[in-house]
């Protein structure tokens, strides 16, 4: 299996300095709007793959998955349709945390449904979101450290039980969730402590070969789809 994980496009969260305006579930900025579009010609075109691998007959991606968060899915469909494939919502791939946000004083966190099977079919017709119910994917608090590596840990397993599989798989994610998932695949486990992080820019594209005994990191954040412009400043981002 080649896997490919590919960060979401600028969301408003991403593109606030105050932190306190956040959203549980932002959509995209017009900068993640103009990314999506470069990530998904960049993956059409199969410039994600080596070049000896782009006219091998086989397609640039097998199967596509999406977190089921708004930002996640907006990136997802312009590549899905790049590339002739329906996105395929996985629910466990979503951002470290869950949707939720911190009002502070006697409210505290307060957890929020996120999308409904419905809302998905509406925005995003294209998307497979089979496992996502009418009362909505989340409804819960908040998710603490421990259980986000915990559900990394799960993700990896699932895609080392999938690893004899001659087939490109692309997961469109979350950074703080990227992080996590490659230190689950370099063998960190929950309740560890990490003290260091793969840091992806928005629509970054990072790619791994997992066979039965072998992992290969082949190469991580590549961005040459983006210009300039359309790149992160070096800041710490708001999730």
């Amino acid at each position: 299996m080649d896997l490919f994980l590919i960060r979401h496009g600028e969301s408003f969260n991403n593109a606030l300095e105050d932190a306190s305006l956040r959203v549980a579930d932002p959509e995209l900025t017009d900068k993640g709007t103009a990314q999506i579009a470069r990530v998904a010609e960049f993956v059409g075109a199969g410039l994600h793959l080596y070049p000896g691998e782009r006219d091998d007959g086989r397609p640039g991606l097998d199967r596509l998955y999406s977190s089921a968060m708004i930002r996640a899915c907006h990136t997802a469909q312009p590549i899905g349709r790049a590339l002739g494939l329906a996105p395929e919502v996985w629910l466990d791939i979503h951002e470290i945390g869950g949707i939720y946000l911190d009002h502070g004083g006697d409210r505290g966190t307060v957890g929020y449904p996120g999308q409904t099977r419905g809302e998905i079919a509406a925005r995003f017709a294209e998307t497979v979101a089979s496992d996502v119910g009418e009362g909505g994917w989340w409804n819960r608090n908040a998710e603490t450290s421990a259980m986000a590596q915990g559900r990394a840990a799960a993700v990896v397993e699932a895609l080392l039980a999938r690893a004899e599989e001659n087939r490109r798989i692309g997961l469109v994610t979350h950074g703080g969730f990227m992080s996590l998932l490659l230190k689950a695949l370099g063998n960190g486990l929950p309740g560890h402590s990490f003290r260091y992080e793969y840091e992806h820019d928005n629509t970054a594209i990072t790619r791994i070969a997992i066979a039965p005994r072998d992992i290969v990191v082949e190469y991580v954040n590549r961005i040459e789809h983006l210009p300039d412009e359309l790149r992160m400043s070096r800041r710490l981002p708001v999730v």
